[in-house]
């Protein structure tokens, strides 16, 4: 097995890995730090995301590819038709016949995934987990733009133009196999690609969300932090135990690791996490969610909103004290505009979601109408 860097500086792995020989199965994981991952999975299947076909499921289905946790491996765990692994794997292509039995240059099986929000892509990962001899050769990615419900036909049709991600490239067996994305465009659906067959365990899609500006037009008032909307987690004090981003994840937290929780300091210190908003807005309520924090819940918390990058921070929630598992609804006495806000919470402990009710200000419809524009959309 191989590990090269690519010129991007994004490590590349190639090769079988050796086969599983008993204990902890991500023992001879290979994987690395990718730079893009800071950013949203636009494939998560809590924003609505999909794999909507594939030409071949044989021995595992497609919609694994999609399950946020990472893959699971049961050696003792077959079936009628193999074994089960916890990915999407296709049988094993032949060719013509007995004078070339081998799969052509051009066989390869494909998966069509719809994002939960379409947006700009800043990286990929096509995660082989578990898959040591049985991976593919290559992959490739391709994605459209297409709004509405289009069905499998229709995103297959020759007047549909797809546009190359990732080209063919060699990958590595039980590996997270990590490709930057320099296109500035806005995509709504994916075609992955693996060259001949194979199987892929995990597929995530990371980058910015880009709405729709009609929509938002439409809803009015709306959460003008929400990742579906367009907004993003900056920058946090502390992940220690999940990512910051959950807290403007759609729906209500469903259990504990669903919110935001950080280490238990020891200092005097207290946490925070920084977030970009959607465009320009007036904020003029605003939820702060405990939902499964019982014990770790923040004990206090504050919001705070500033206009531009170099505005100032104005507190526009003071230190509240903050119940366990509860939801806390505010209106504001005076509305606030901004471009970015801030929740702090003190000393530590954590928040499920927060929500930030406005509509965006005439200068904010403007910038987001020019991103959707500059986008392609």
């Amino acid at each position: 097995m191989t590990t090269v860097t690519a010129n991007s500086g994004i490590p590349s792995f190639t090769g079988d890995a050796s086969p599983y020989g008993g204990g902890d199965p991500y023992a001879d994981y290979r994987t690395a730090d990718f730079p893009f991952t800071r950013y949203a999975d636009l494939a998560a299947r809590q924003l609505g995301a999909g794999v909507i076909a594939a030409n071949d499921e044989f021995f595992a289905q497609r919609e694994n590819l999609l399950v946020p946790e990472r893959a699971e491996f049961d050696p003792e765990h077959f079936g009628h038709k193999g074994k089960i692994m916890d990915g999407w794997e296709t049988r094993r292509r032949r060719g013509a016949g007995a004078d070339h039995p081998w799969p052509t240059a051009d066989d390869h099986d494909w998966a069509l995934v719809r994002l939960g929000a379409p947006g700009v892509i800043r990286g990929i990962v096509v995660d082989t987990a578990h898959f040591r001899g049985n991976y593919p050769q290559a992959v490739s990615v391709e994605a459209t733009s297409v709004e509405g419900a289009p069905t499998p036909e229709e995103l297959l049709a020759d007047d549909v133009k797809w546009t190359t991600l990732v080209p063919r490239t060699a990958v590595g067996g039980h590996a997270a196999n990590g490709f930057a994305v320099d296109v500035e465009q806005r995509f709504t659906h994916l075609r992955l690609n693996q060259h001949p067959d194979g199987g892929v365990a995990r597929l995530r899609v990371h980058g910015e969300v880009v709405p729709d500006p009609q929509w938002l037009a439409a809803l009015g008032t709306f959460d003008v932090v929400a990742l579906e909307n367009g907004g993003r987690a900056e920058d946090a004090s502390n992940l220690f135990y999940s990512p910051a981003s959950n807290t403007i994840q759609p729906g209500r937290s469903r259990k504990m690791d669903d919110g935001w929780e950080t280490r238990r300091r020891r200092d005097h210190g207290n946490d925070w996490i920084r977030y970009r908003l959607v465009a320009r807005s007036e904020i003029r309520a605003l939820e702060i969610d405990t939902a499964y924090l019982k014990g770790n819940s923040a004990g206090w918390a504050a919001v705070s909103v500033k206009d531009g990058e170099d505005g100032d921070w104005v507190e526009v929630l003071p230190r509240t004290r903050m119940q366990p598992d509860t939801n806390h609804r505010f209106v504001l006495d005076t509305p606030a505009v901004g471009t970015h806000a801030r929740v702090d919470i003190f000393p530590d402990g954590g928040i499920s979601r927060l929500r930030l009710f406005g509509s965006l200000t005439d200068e904010g419809v403007a910038q987001l109408a020019a991103r959707h524009a500059e986008s392609g959309a």
